[in-house]
Order: structure tokens, then C-alpha cells, then sequence
């Protein structure tokens, strides 16, 4: 673990209790006098702390000094990710993070099954741990997007990834990109691609979504 989160980072003392004291004091066995890091995964500091005392419910932390991180994000990569079975999401969503993805908007397509619901706070959690432990100095920003349309019209210079005979290159320089949920995208949104880039990926074979999104990624950035 490169450092522990709390938003109050920052702060000239910190009292831990509930999830993070547990985490802390009763697996970790950190003691009194022990220095700890905290960020805040807000202004890409780190700061040091020494355990002033612990009790049974919580413990106080005075701040010692702290010091500025580098950027640890030089990604600016955007995904529109179509919504999928939030179970996938979340496998894959901490290894998009460690990669430097910017930012993920979860879009509701028209074969994205509605009863499909993705937990902002669960999302948050898991991006934490994984800030927690690759060291990311700031939070993956993500969003949720009510249709394609939409989607488009925001983001009006994303390129579409679908079935298409001009491949995904290394030399093409693209910072947001479209990837359709299972299933593909209907015939109506391929209607709205009609004056979008639209570039196949060369796998021989049908890729799953969160395979193509990782994928991708992992092209441009790494």
C-alpha cells in the first residue's frame, strides 16, 4: 500500500474510526508512534502523520509534514463505456485506473439492459483501494450517461469503436473513444456514427466489451 485515503488529509490532526480505523489498527497492528501516509486524491499531496493514541473506537493522528506528488496520470484517455453488467465493471475498473484512464462515462445503450444499475459508491470504493495501492495521486472521474445520443453530443470529437475495416493503429492519435455494451450497438445509434470516426480492432475474433476497453487502453497508454 503507497499511502491510506481520507478526504480530511491535510488537516493538523486526523481521527480515524470506523472502516479505517478497523483496517489500520486491528489488521494492519500499526501502534502509537507509528507514521502513516495520507492523501486526499484531491491536490496530489501526501502527507505524514504520527499516531498520537489509539482507543477501543478511534485513534488521533497528528500531521508532521508533507510533500508534493508527481503526476501520476499523464493518460488524458476518456472512455465511453456502455453499460454492461456491473459485475464486469467493477472486475476491470481498478485496472483502468493503475493504467491512467482519465475518465470513464458509463452510457446506457439501447441493448444495455436497463435493469443494469451501477453503484456510484461501490465504483468510488474500489477506485480508492486501487489510488491506495498503485499510488495514483488522483481519483478516475466517471459519470453515468442516459443514452448514446447524448453521449455524442457531449463528447462531439470521440471516435466509435466498432466493426469496421479501418483498424486501430498505434499511430492514431485518439483521447476518447466509444465501445458498445454486448451485443453491439443498435441500428439506429450506427445511424449517428455517419460523421464519426470509426475504427475495428484486428482480433480475429468477437471481442467482449470490457476485453476491448482494456484492450484499447492498453494500447494508447502503456
Amino acid at each position: 500500500m503507497q499511502f491510506n485515503y481520507c478526504e480530511f488529509a491535510g488537516d493538523e490532526s486526523l481521527v480515524l474510526s470506523t472502516k479505517e480505523y478497523s483496517h489500520i489498527f486491528k489488521v494492519r497492528r500499526v501502534v502509537v508512534g507509528a507514521e502513516l501516509n495520507f492523501c486526499n486524491l484531491k491536490d496530489r499531496k501526501i502527507y505524514l502523520y504520527k499516531i498520537e493514541s489509539i482507543d477501543k473506537k478511534e485513534a488521533i493522528l497528528a500531521l508532521k509534514s508533507f510533500e508534493n506528488l508527481k503526476e501520476s496520470s499523464t493518460s488524458k484517455i476518456h472512455v465511453g463505456w456502455c453499460v454492461v453488467d456491473p459485475k464486469i465493471v467493477e472486475k476491470h475498473i481498478a485496472m483502468l485506473n493503475e493504467m491512467g484512464v482519465q475518465k470513464i462515462s458509463f452510457v446506457y445503450s439501447d441493448f444495455s439492459q436497463k435493469n443494469y444499475v451501477i453503484d456510484e459508491k461501490r465504483i468510488k470504493r474500489i477506485l480508492i483501494n486501487s489510488c491506495e495501492q498503485s499510488g495514483r495521486s488522483n481519483l478516475m472521474e466517471f459519470e453515468i450517461i442516459k443514452s448514446v445520443k447524448e453521449f455524442l453530443r457531449i463528447y462531439s470529437k470521440s471516435v466509435v469503436i466498432d466493426f469496421s475495416e479501418r483498424y486501430l493503429e498505434n499511430e492514431d492519435k485518439i483521447d476518447s473513444f466509444l465501445v458498445g455494451p454486448e451485443g453491439g450497438f443498435s441500428q439506429k445509434e450506427r445511424d449517428l456514427f455517419k460523421s464519426r470516426d470509426i475504427f475495428g480492432l484486428k482480433s480475429p475474433n468477437i471481442l467482449r466489451s470490457e476485453t476491448a476497453v482494456v484492450g484499447i487502453c492498453g494500447k494508447i497508454i502503456l
